[in-house]
């Protein structure tokens, strides 16, 4: 228990916290932490699999409150797709690495949630036409994802990597 006592776990869990209350507030659409907690997720967590789980947990939780829909399991999907995104880029943390991330788990997110939303939804019809106009009218939601994605990343990951370097509590002892 005095492993998640200590001032490294407990930024991390206020990091989820106000990614859970930022669903919940008035924001842009599309402009929330949440993929940006699977990819910190990717580069931070001990046990790699709380990456994936716990922004799956932060939706399911801000999801009962906001509402549930036919295509949740595409969105927390796409999630789980950043973080893995993240475990291949962000086993060393750099600028370029994190940017990288960001836009391919943006993109991804974009490609899944999308192709859910024509196929599961009567929103558009199921041909390529439909699809088509799917992406297309998507395709303001994917800038505002991909601005979200790109300052909570900046916020998050920056943030955390410059308390580690200049805080030596922060730092998490690595075992080679």
């Amino acid at each position: 228990m005095k492993k998640y006592l200590n001032p490294r776990f407990l930024i991390i869990i206020g990091i989820i916290l106000a990614a859970i209350i930022s669903r919940l507030v008035t924001h842009i659409p599309n402009v929330n932490p949440i993929m940006a907690v699977a990819l910190f997720g990717a580069a931070f967590f001990p046990d790699k699999r709380l990456a994936i789980i716990i922004p799956v947990i932060i939706m399911f939780i801000s999801d009962i409150f906001i509402g549930l829909h036919e295509t949740i399991i595409a969105v927390y999907l796409s999630f789980g797709v950043g973080a893995l995104i993240g475990f291949m880029l962000l086993k060393k943390v750099s600028v370029s690495r994190v940017v990288l991330a960001s836009l391919l788990s943006s993109t991804a997110f974009f490609i899944i949630t999308n192709f859910a939303v024509w196929l599961m939804t009567d929103l558009y019809a199921l041909t390529f036409d439909g699809l088509t106009k799917c992406y297309t009218m998507a395709l303001p939601f994917y800038r505002n994802a991909l601005f979200g994605d790109m300052i909570y990343c900046t916020i998050m990951i920056g943030g955390f990597v410059l308390l580690e370097k200049y805080v030596p509590k922060f730092r998490m002892a690595h075992l080679d």
